[in-house]
C-alpha cells in the first residue's frame, strides 16, 4: 500500500462549511437584523457594504448588483458599449466575460494569453484593435492580476474603455495598488466559492467615475430613483440585503483569508518544486490572492483520476475554451487559433485551495502528486 493510502483523508476542493463555522456567531446576527427589520431590497446593509467595498478597493464608488456577470454587462453599457462595437477579451477565461459583451449587443474579439500567468498577452493587443474596437476587458484570472500598465497605456492612446474583470481577484494588487482601481470600471463576483463569497449570487461594479456609478445605480433598479418614476429602461439587477449583510461580515476577514491562501500557495510551491509538474507563476508586479492554485501537466486526466481515488477533489478552469464552445461557433474561430489557451485547457488542474485548508491536507495532496510522478507516469508539461 502506498504511503498516501495509509494516511488517506478526504480533501474537498472548497470547504464553505468550515468558513461558516468560523464566522457563524457574526453572520447569524447580521442576517437576523435584516429579517427583523424586513429590510430586504436595497436596504441599509447594501449601502453600507458599497461604501466599505469601495474603500477596500481604493475607489470612489461601488454599486452592488446581482452577479459578477451583471456587473460586467452594466459597466460595459454605462461606458456606451453596444451593437456594432467590438471588445477585446482573453480567450482563457470563464465564458461569462464574453457573455457580458454579447448581452450588450457588442462582439467579443478573443486574444490568446500569457503562457505563465494565463492573463491577457499584452503584446497581442495592438494588432487586434480594429475600426470597431471600443473596449478591453483584462481578466485577473485565478486571483492573479493582469499586466495593467501596458493595457492602460494602449487603451488611452487608442481611446478605448477598460473594464477590469476582477471576479476572481478580491484583494489582489498590481504594483501595490488594488485591482479594480485601474480601468474605467471593474466587476467583482460574490459567488459563494470566491475569496469574498455570498450565500448566493452577487456582484459589484467599482469605479472612480460618479457618472458611471449613477447610471448603473439607476439601471439596476428598474431605471428609478423614486418608486414608480422610471427615468430610463432599467433592469432588476439588485443585490439582496441579506447577501450584503453576510458580505459585510466576510469583508472584515478577507485580508486574513487571502494571507492564508498565500501561505498555502507557498507551501504547495515548495513541496512540488522538485517535480516535473508546472506550478503557478507569480509575476514580479503581482500580489495574487490565489483564488485558484492551478498546476499543469501533460498527464492531467491520469493525475486527476489518481487524486480522486485518494479522496482529493480537483477542478479544471476551464476545460473548453470560449472559441470552441457551441455558444460561440458563430464567431468563426477554429481549433488552433489560440494555441496557448487550447494547450492550457488540455493540461491545467486546479488543486484544493481555501483559507481553512490544513497543512496536513496540503502535504497529503502534495504527497499524492509526488507519488504519481515517482511512478514514472509524468512528462514535462
Amino acid at each position: 500500500m502506498s504511503i498516501v493510502n495509509k494516511s488517506r483523508r478526504n480533501v474537498p476542493f472548497v470547504d464553505l462549511a468550515a468558513q461558516y463555522a468560523e464566522i457563524r456567531s457574526e453572520v447569524q446576527p447580521a442576517m437576523e437584523g435584516v429579517l427583523e427589520n424586513t429590510d430586504f431590497i436595497l436596504g441599509r446593509d447594501v449601502h453600507a457594504f458599497e461604501e466599505e467595498f469601495a474603500e477596500y478597493c481604493g475607489v470612489k464608488r461601488a454599486v452592488a448588483v446581482d452577479s459578477g456577470t451583471s456587473a460586467l454587462e452594466l459597466a460595459l453599457r454605462a461606458c456606451g458599449i453596444g451593437p456594432g462595437d467590438e471588445v477585446l477579451v482573453p480567450a482563457n477565461t470563464f465564458i461569462a466575460t464574453a457573455f457580458a459583451v454579447s448581452y450588450t449587443g457588442a462582439m467579443p474579439v478573443l486574444l490568446d494569453v500569457n503562457p505563465d500567468t494565463y492573463t491577457l498577452d499584452t503584446d497581442r493587443i495592438r494588432s487586434a484593435i480594429g475600426k470597431r474596437t471600443r473596449a478591453i476587458i483584462p481578466v485577473h484570472l485565478y486571483g492573479h492580476p493582469a499586466d495593467m500598465d501596458p493595457i492602460i497605456e494602449i487603451a488611452r492612446a487608442e481611446g478605448l474603455v477598460v473594464i477590469e474583470d476582477a471576479c476572481q481577484a478580491h484583494g489582489a494588487k498590481y504594483k501595490g495598488r488594488p485591482v479594480g482601481s485601474f480601468g474605467d470600471a471593474a466587476a467583482f463576483s460574490f459567488y459563494p466559492g470566491k475569496n469574498l463569497g455570498a450565500y448566493g449570487d452577487g456582484g459589484m461594479v467599482v469605479t472612480n467615475e460618479p457618472r458611471l456609478a449613477d447610471t448603473i445605480e439607476l439601471w439596476r433598479n428598474y431605471g428609478q430613483k423614486e418608486k414608480y418614476k422610471h427615468l430610463t429602461q432599467g433592469f432588476n439587477r439588485r443585490l439582496d440585503t441579506l447577501q450584503a449583510a453576510v458580505l459585510r461580515v466576510k469583508l472584515r476577514y478577507l485580508d486574513r483569508w487571502n494571507a492564508a491562501r498565500a501561505e498555502h500557495a507557498r507551501t504547495f510551491r515548495r513541496l512540488l518544486a522538485a517535480t516535473a509538474i508546472q506550478i503557478p507563476t507569480r509575476a514580479a508586479y503581482a500580489d495574487p490572492v490565489w483564488h485558484l492554485f492551478v498546476i499543469r501537466t501533460t498527464m492531467r486526466d491520469a493525475l486527476r483520476e489518481h487524486l480522486t481515488a485518494l479522496g482529493i477533489a480537483t477542478g479544471i478552469h476551464y476545460p473548453i475554451p470560449i472559441h470552441l464552445q457551441p455558444a460561440y461557433h458563430h464567431l468563426g474561430y477554429c481549433t488552433g487559433d489560440f494555441p496557448i489557451t487550447e494547450h492550457a485547457a488540455e493540461q491545467i488542474l486546479s488543486l484544493p485551495m481555501y483559507p481553512e485548508l490544513s497543512n496536513e491536507s496540503i502535504e497529503y495532496v502534495a504527497n499524492a502528486i509526488l507519488e504519481f510522478t515517482s511512478e514514472g507516469r509524468e512528462q514535462v508539461a
